[in-house]
């Protein structure tokens, strides 16, 4: 079979069959057509006439090499990824019956230990006391960092919350997750009294959530929903600005308050399944890189009951 064939009906199988999202799909589409490139740029193969079963080792390889080439900045996790797209895509011939590269013939990289960055009790409360609430915008603005840290939102799902997704009084909301899939998220008293008290200041028909406030009123009317709504881009912005302010020296982003919300969490002894659930981690093992946040308090257990 042809690569470029392959190619294509492989990305029709993740979209109908796995039910993978547009995101993922085209993360995949992404990372064959990288691998495209390496073939007409490296082997200087007509991909045209590329079939699959010319696919070997070193081939696989190589394209790897390339990867480095291209970017000598390129991670570990980014290598990675791309290989474990070749690897998927190896699979889905391996199930079709085409003959091509096992699988399981590629390794990947062995990567250090994931760390996770976040905020103890006392930077998270400098980090709330940054925002002066006198002004619309620092009100959005420490609704918006208590909404991440109660809820363990992801960002781009934040962002894309409208008014009518939120029930403040029972403090609760759905939200869309890796496409079809919907679970449950819930405020805090705190989170809920912060988002009502933005939403009180707002006078204007706009459906986001949380919106920009640098425009003329007199504009107001006339625009839609996609030129208003913050980005990711804007939150990750906005919180280091206030951490910055709070005297805060880590490197953090708006991400950073979701691993906060786990770590605190397992501070306070919560379940580690319990948090998985809440998360959203599809493995434990996920999860388990919060636990680093126990050790202390697990020495302070050890040392209480073993003199």
């Amino acid at each position: 079979m042809l690569f470029t064939e392959a190619h294509i009906n492989f990305l029709n199988y993740l979209e109908v069959i796995k039910n993978k999202s547009p995101k993922t799909v085209e993360q995949y589409d992404r990372h064959l057509r990288k691998f495209e490139n390496f073939i007409i740029e490296w082997l200087k193969e007509d991909i045209k006439k590329f079939k699959v079963d010319q696919i070997i080792l070193n081939i696989a390889e190589k394209f790897r090499s390339y990867l480095y080439e291209k970017n000598r900045t390129v991670s570990i996790k980014t290598a990675n990824a791309y290989m474990i797209t070749i690897r998927s895509f190896l699979k889905y011939l391996e199930k079709k019956w085409h003959k091509s590269l096992s699988a399981t013939a590629i390794d990947l990289i062995k990567a250090d230990e994931r760390h996770v960055e976040f905020l103890n009790e006392d930077e998270l409360e400098r980090l709330f006391k940054a925002p002066n609430i006198d002004t619309i915008i620092w009100t959005r603005d420490l609704a918006i960092m208590e909404c991440i840290y109660s809820t363990w939102l992801r960002i781009s799902e934040l962002t894309a919350l409208n008014k009518n997704d939120i029930n403040l009084t029972r403090r609760e909301f759905a939200v869309r997750w890796k496409w079809r899939k919907v679970r449950v998220v819930y405020l805090t008293k705190k989170a809920a009294l912060l988002i009502w008290n933005y939403l009180e200041k707002r006078n204007d028909h706009l459906n986001p959530l949380f919106i920009r406030h640098n425009i003329k009123k007199e504009n107001i009317d006339a625009l839609e929903d996609k030129n208003i709504r913050l980005t990711r881009f804007f939150i990750t912005n906005m919180v280091k600005k206030y951490a910055i302010k709070a005297f805060i020296l880590k490197n953090i982003s708006a991400h950073t308050l979701r691993h906060s919300f786990a770590t605190t969490l397992l501070a306070n002894w919560a379940d580690l399944r319990a948090i998985q659930e809440m998360l959203w981690h599809a493995s434990i093992t996920t999860t388990q890189v919060y636990t680093h946040v126990t050790n202390k308090k697990l020495k302070e257990v050890h040392s209480k009951f073993m003199k």
